[in-house]
């Protein structure tokens, strides 16, 4: 890749990793690499849990979500504009929301309901599959997936902001040694 693409990988890359360190509820960073993976991945963070989980409390989704916008944030920050590599990272966090609001009942506005079908029949899609409830729910829905995905960006911009000379050194790392380890990554964040 361009020395301009590879710049915005490791600001991105190391957006997620700084997020992740500094929430509570967020996996260890085990690498952070700015080393292509296939096709799709120009660079990857790797978080391993510390344990089996089975379950996750709302504040751990939310710390996830953040995480996964911590990409995205580290690119406006820096370069004024996101680029199109948040693409996989702004799909996981949608759903995550959509999840949280439809069926796990973890929204402010609509309560501990579940609007959650269950298993979409065969032929059924996600435009297709048939609602249960109305049009003004679905559009509260909508709001509040908005509304969640949007506190979770905000939280990681401002992570990063408050550590902007950090994430430019970890970038200025990654795109010299072009993976750091994680406990190399915890003297850094120090």
């Amino acid at each position: 890749i361009n020395k301009r693409e590879r710049e915005i990988v490791a600001y991105h890359e190391a957006g997620h990793a700084i997020v992740a360190s500094v929430l509570p509820n967020a996996d260890p960073v085990r690498r952070v690499s700015i080393i292509p993976r296939g096709i799709a991945a120009l660079g990857y963070t790797i978080q391993l849990p510390t344990e089996d989980r089975y379950l996750l409390t709302k504040s751990e989704l939310l710390d996830r979500m953040s995480v996964m916008l911590g990409g995205r944030a580290a690119e406006e920050i820096i370069f004024g504009e996101p680029s199109t590599g948040a693409k996989n990272d702004l799909e996981k966090a949608t759903g995550m929301a959509v999840s949280m609001v439809k069926a796990y009942g973890m929204s402010k506005t609509l309560g501990p309901l579940s609007y959650d079908r269950g298993r979409q029949l065969f032929l059924e899609t996600p435009w297709t599959q048939p609602k249960d409830y109305s049009e003004e729910t679905a559009r509260k829905i909508d709001e509040e997936v908005k509304a969640i995905v949007g506190e979770s960006y905000e939280k990681a911009k401002s992570i990063l902001i408050e550590r902007i000379e950090k994430l430019k050194s970890i970038a200025s790392i990654l795109l010299d040694k072009e993976i750091i380890e994680g406990e190399e990554l915890k003297k850094l964040l120090k």
